[in-house]
């Protein structure tokens, strides 16, 4: 009597290909890089709010530490002041990726966009958006001229 793994040993190498395929496809080594990126990044952030942003608001408003900041209702403590780091933090990384990543992006998109030829047109009638070769809209049947 064979083991029962045998019936399966043909379909083991496959299912091996097609997990090695699954890991190098693009957008699985592109997520681990950003992913990698994103953390790294985290830490660069953390350490600016941190060293530089923090102490900024300290000077305006008298401390630097905003984690003791807290009130007391009926024995229970409520620590505001690290919702306020946090809050910090969440601003100084929004900005940052927002004005180094997102707004950089979006202009080199939209220069590659204006390069490329367009190959779509609206239709005069019913605004939709129809190929350049189109003799008739497909969404209001109206004849265009080509």
């Amino acid at each position: 009597m064979q083991s029962g793994r045998e019936p399966f040993s043909d379909a083991e190498p496959r299912r091996m290909k097609d997990f090695r395929e699954f890991l190098l496809r693009g957008n699985v080594v592109d997520l681990a890089v950003g992913f990698v990126i994103g953390v790294a990044f985290a830490g660069v952030v953390t350490a600016t709010t941190t060293g530089i942003i923090t102490p900024l608001i300290g000077a305006i408003f008298g401390t630097q530490d905003f984690s003791t900041l807290t009130f007391t209702i009926n024995s229970s403590t409520f620590f505001y002041g690290n919702v306020i780091n946090a809050l910090i933090t969440f601003v100084a990384t929004a900005a940052v990726v927002f004005y180094f990543v997102v707004k950089p992006y979006n202009i080199l998109r939209d220069r590659r966009r204006a390069d490329e030829p367009a190959t779509t047109r609206e239709c005069p009638e019913c605004l939709s958006e129809i190929p350049l070769d189109a003799r008739r809209c497909a969404f209001c049947t109206t004849v265009v001229a080509a």
